[in-house]
């Protein structure tokens, strides 16, 4: 008998896969039955070897190893499993498997997981796709009828791979050659670094902001009130009411237009970890787990899209699905319109997956038996489905423009025509509760009726004073975003994907800063720690900018669409970390101080005058800890000891604090008395035409009695 082989990611996917093909036998890390095996990978199975399986030599970080440049490239197995690896490669050697089915997520880092196990294991049995974007029975069944061939994704796996040899490179390479000349842990990523470098110049705006005043002048006449903003001196405020008190105020005109706000657009990963952030303070990590979540339990639909779209042969299931959401009872002011499909289908617009949708499951789902984050991101995604086909929100939009004593004020007001897509909303944020983390939106203001030529009588001016306010610190919600548009104005308009990071990534990068100590959480505030900071204030230009960083996602989704080489990609990468070895210099001394780790030794007594480097008391002197370095100051010097001058500690402190240290205890061999000088510090060269350090006597300084 022969076997189909099923390899999903995670041992709950293959149970709801088991289930589909009436897979019931449970054995030791696989399932068997129907003619299938279905068997994990458990995430990353095998990665990218270390870089000491190249070479024992790399064990040890040393700058003169670097750069690190595999060719060919290795891998390896994770240590923690290896034995579900053993089981996989157990199961893709049996001679009874004449077919194997990749069925871990639809997506690049998918494709990657399957198949870098499939290679490493030494697989040649030929291997499908199933391909789908939700875990309901249907789908599972109709995915297995329609399996694609591996060809297929072969470009997809190839940008993978790119980017995991490209995140090796950089991560390796930058994170070694900076930890090593600042002596303390400096963990550089490629795309991590520029939006640390994001936040730090936020940071630093904040920070330097120079807040100005500004007044406003108010003026209240029968029940209206307009105004005149942003005057820049408190004088000029105080004559404009002055000269107003008492006066009358004429209409000048009054123009009413009709506006809309159209609903929003379905979700992306990225768009429902925003509102997520904003709704409930979720960060996008617990946002990407919750939907994670409810995807493996059939709730919605694929999590790692990146589209907002939806394609037209799903219509149908789209109408069905609008149905269901508003039969839920959890979203009342969903029944009174007729749903506009039309404006959420654009199949050009799609491309592996399309947008985020609730399942027919949710119809039965009990939210009770869900956690609090998992209920509330499920209830976001069907609000967001019904709001995104509801009408239009409608308001009426007032503007008075007035004259008083021959000054012009104005004022708008809202009111609110037909609340459309925002009532649902409203819905939402009720059933949310004590959730929800943010204030309903202010109630639109409306003016009183008043008409062109009409006079006011008798104003009472009143003034308020303001200040400038800084840019805000980003949050998870606006640093999402940031990473979405990174290097967009770089970009030509039809470049289909721009950005740092991808959806699926976004979130880890955020909480590798946080956890590596470069960023802190304040309330939803992400704040780069001075660790942080500083690392930035070191790195050079091309490591932390967004838009180039930017552009080589771009690049990856060339690969993945076949129109770009990996070996080109990886070429200008490699090339990169190349000239950032050669050129990055010695870090100076106050570069140095900015890492107290690398100074704040016990055995540290200052910073060489040549490099910055730390300085460390050693057997036989007192070293630069810069192995390129030849400074020393040994601790037996004849110069000094002719002078009965001994190279002590404090010596060496003061040397290297000063440059120079006053002494009044030196010996005069050929007086055969003691004197007094300055012992100065100098750069010579020794018999070999070599740097080394020298100590002369200076007597410019008077001399004190």
């Amino acid at each position: 008998m022969s076997y189909r082989l099923v390899v999903t990611e995670k041992p709950s996917v293959a149970q709801s896969i088991a289930k589909v093909l009436k897979v019931r036998n449970r054995k030791e890390g696989y399932l068997e039955g129907n003619g299938y095996f279905i068997t994990w990978c458990v995430g990353h199975l095998v990665g990218l070897a270390d870089a000491k399986e190249y070479n024992e030599k790399y064990e040890k970080w040393d700058l003169k190893d670097l750069p690190i440049l595999p060719d060919p490239w290795k891998q390896a197995v994770n240590p923690g499993k290896l034995k579900q690896f053993h089981t996989v490669k157990a199961l893709m050697s049996r001679p009874d498997v004449d077919v194997i089915i990749c069925a871990t997520d639809a997506g690049r880092e998918g494709e990657l997981i399957f198949r870098n196990v499939y290679h490493y294991a030494g697989c040649r049995i030929p291997f499908v796709r199933l391909w789908i974007s939700s875990m309901e029975d249907s789908a599972i069944s109709e995915g297995f009828h329609s399996l694609q061939p591996s060809q297929n994704y072969d470009a997809l796996y190839q940008s993978a791979l790119a980017r995991s040899h490209a995140d090796w490179l950089v991560g390796i390479n930058a994170t070694r050659l900076y930890t090593c000349r600042y002596h303390t842990l400096l963990r550089i990523g490629r795309v991590q670094t520029p939006v640390l470098a994001m936040l730090t110049d936020r940071a630093e705006q904040i920070e330097h902001f120079q807040k100005t005043p500004y007044w406003n002048v108010h003026l209240t006449a029968e029940g209206l009130t307009v105004h005149r903003e942003k005057i820049q001196r408190e004088n000029e405020a105080e004559e404009l009411a002055a000269k107003c008190r008492n006066q009358d105020l004429k209409i000048i005109s009054v123009e009413k237009k009709q506006k809309s706000t159209p609903p929003p657009r379905l979700y992306d990963l990225t768009s429902l970890q925003r509102d997520a952030n904003r709704y409930f303070g979720y960060t996008a990590q617990q946002t990407l787990d919750a939907v994670q979540s409810l995807y493996e339990k059939k709730l919605c639909t694929y999590p790692r899209t990146d589209s907002q779209y939806l394609t037209e042969d799903i219509r149908d299931t789209v109408q069905d699905l609008i149905r269901i959401c508003a039969q839920l009872g959890l979203f009342p002011s969903s029944t009174g319109f007729v749903p506009d499909i039309d404006r959420c289908i654009n199949s050009k617009k799609v491309s592996d997956h399309h947008a985020l949708l609730p399942t027919r499951e949710i119809y039965t789902a009990d939210l009770s038996t869900m956690s609090e984050q998992e209920a509330n991101i499920l209830l976001q995604i069907a609000m967001r489905l019904l709001c995104s086909t509801a009408p239009a929100h409608m308001y009426e939009e007032t503007l008075i423009i007035a004259e008083c004593a021959e000054e012009t004020f104005s004022c708008k007001g809202k009111t609110v025509l037909s609340n459309g897509w925002k009532m649902i909303e409203a819905d939402f944020r009720k059933k949310a509760g004590k959730s929800m983390k943010i204030e309903e939106a202010e109630p639109f203001s409306s003016l009183p009726p008043v008409s062109e030529n009409q006079e006011l009588h008798n104003v009472s001016p009143e003034i308020s004073r303001h200040f400038t306010s800084p840019p805000k610190p980003y949050t998870e919600d606006t640093l999402l975003s940031a990473m979405e548009n990174a290097g967009k104005e770089d970009f030509d308009k039809d470049t289909e994907k721009k950005g740092l990071g991808t959806p699926a990534t976004r979130a880890g990068i955020i909480e590798s800063l946080v956890s590596s100590g470069y960023v802190n959480r304040k309330g939803k505030n992400l704040i780069p720690t001075t660790e942080g900071k500083n690392l930035i204030s070191v790195v050079p230009v091309p490591f932390k900018s967004p838009s180039m960083t930017a552009d080589w996602e771009n690049a990856l989704l060339q690969i993945e669409k076949g129109t770009l080489s990996a070996d080109t990609f990886i070429a200008g990468i490699t090339q990169m970390v190349r000239d950032l070895i050669t050129s990055t210099p010695s870090p100076t001394a106050e570069q140095l101080r900015l890492f107290p780790s690398s100074v704040k030794t016990k055995d540290s007594v200052g910073f060489c005058p040549w490099c910055g480097s730390a300085v460390y008391d050693g057997k036989s002197g007192y070293y630069c800890s810069n192995k390129e370095c030849r400074f020393c100051l040994w601790k037996k010097n004849k110069f000094l000891e002719n002078l009965k001058q001994p190279m002590t500690k404090k010596l060496a402190q003061e040397l290297l604090k000063k440059g120079r240290i006053h002494s009044k205890k030196l010996y005069s061999q050929r007086t055969g008395k003691m004197f007094e000088a300055d012992l100065v510090l100098t750069r010579t060269v020794d018999r070999d035409g070599n740097p080394a350090s020298g100590i002369q006597l200076n007597f410019g300084r008077s001399v004190r009695k």
